[in-house]
Order: structure tokens, then C-alpha cells, then sequence
């Protein structure tokens, strides 16, 4: 094998080695992103980032995370502001029990535990599964207290068919940032948690229920931080 052949083959070699270590990285589109409205008017020139990420925003902001929680919700685009921004005042707390039952669901399904008790060919525990897909989301939002508003953003925006609308039409949409008192929070979760044990049928799935939501209180507060 010729001096050339061999440099050629170890250069591909070191190539190959090289491009297996490269990371896919985070590309920003915000540029290239098309929209079907044109925003006429807002209560402020700049979205406020704690839509998109509430915890994210509000460390950066440096507010109290070890004693808050802090959730965001934007509604659909309503005939006024009005209706737009009572809509996401009224509806602030659905969303977050929604949150936090979509949180309980998934760490029912993802332990052992919890997934051994939500089998749906286990006829014993028909009836924990029916509460859990059926009425937590409103248990939970009962079991809310204290949520207090933080700040409000609403924006007047013109849907166009020549942006891809499906008509013309003058749309508003707002949102809201609240807080809760961690101690508050998971007290709610707490007590959610021990409804869905109540449902169990039998003593082996109440405790397999119990061991999966143990400590789901505590991992939901960690989650919204980032640290679960």
C-alpha cells in the first residue's frame, strides 16, 4: 500500500472519528417561522418570555423560587380583550391542575409500581383508572388555593387569509403569569394523591399505588425547576 494510500485512508479515518463526536444543536427559526396574524396592538412592545417558559423567566428576574411556583397561560384569540383576559383569569387555575395531573399520570405510567396498577386488563382497578382519567383534573383544580397573579399580557392581532388565515378576522389573546406557594402546591398534589390511592379496589394495588405516587409532591415542585 502506497504512502499516499495510506495518509488518504488515515485522514478519512481521523474524519470519521471527529464527525461522530459533533452535537446536534438548537436551531434558531424564529426568523423563518410564518405567521397567519399581524399584531396590531399590546399592552407591551415585547412578548414577555414567561409565556413560553415561566421558571426560566422568573429566575432570570430573580423572583422568589424557593417559595413560589410560577405558571403561564395564553388563551385562543376571543372577539375582545375583555373576554380574552376574564377567560385566562378564569381558566389560570384549570391549567395548572391540568399540568399537574398530566405530571401525576405520566409518573403513574412511568414506575413500576404505577404501571403494574393501571392496567387496563386488571378489572380491579377499573376504578382508580376512570378518577384518574376522568375526574383528577377537577379534583385537583378543587384542591387549588391561593394562586395570585403576577403579571398580564395581551396582544389585538389581525388574522389575514393571505398569511394563511382561514379569513380575515380581528382576533385578542392574553395571558397570565401567577404564582403559588410551594408549601400550598404540594399540599394540593398531596392530597390528590391520596384520592387516587382511596380508589384502589384491593390492599396490593393501594400500596403499589402509594409507593409510585410517594413522593410525587416533592418531583413536581423539582420538575417546574428544572431539576428533575
Amino acid at each position: 500500500m502506497s504512502k499516499l494510500l495510506i495518509s488518504l485512508l488515515a485522514v478519512s479515518l481521523l474524519g470519521t472519528a471527529c464527525s461522530s463526536k459533533k452535537k446536534v444543536k438548537d436551531v434558531d427559526n424564529s426568523a423563518t417561522i410564518s405567521r397567519d396574524y399581524e399584531v396590531r396592538d399590546a399592552s407591551s412592545t415585547n412578548r414577555p418570555g414567561w409565556i413560553e417558559d415561566a421558571m426560566v423567566w422568573v429566575e432570570q428576574e430573580n423572583m422568589d423560587t424557593a417559595k413560589y411556583r410560577y405558571f403561564a397561560f395564553e388563551t385562543e384569540p376571543k372577539v375582545n380583550r375583555e373576554i380574552a383576559c376574564n377567560l385566562a383569569k378564569a381558566n389560570v387555575s384549570a391549567a395548572v391542575a391540568g399540568e399537574i395531573t398530566t405530571f401525576i399520570q405520566k409518573s403513574l405510567a412511568a414506575s413500576e409500581e404505577g404501571a403494574a396498577s393501571i392496567d387496563a386488563n386488571n378489572p380491579k382497578t377499573q376504578a382508580m383508572r376512570e378518577f384518574v382519567s376522568n375526574t383528577l383534573a377537577e379534583r385537583v383544580q378543587a384542591l387549588l388555593h391561593g394562586i395570585a397573579p403576577v403579571k398580564e399580557y395581551w396582544e389585538k392581532r389581525n388574522y389575514l387569509q393571505k398569511l394563511g388565515a382561514k379569513k380575515d378576522y380581528v382576533g385578542f389573546t392574553c395571558a397570565k403569569l401567577v404564582r403559588m406557594e410551594v408549601s400550598r402546591l404540594k399540599a394540593a398534589i398531596d392530597k390528590a394523591s391520596e384520592d387516587i390511592v382511596s380508589k384502589a379496589d384491593d390492599p396490593e394495588t393501594k400500596e403499589n399505588v402509594k409507593k409510585a405516587l410517594e413522593k410525587i409532591d416533592e418531583d413536581f415542585v423539582k420538575a417546574r425547576k428544572g431539576e428533575v
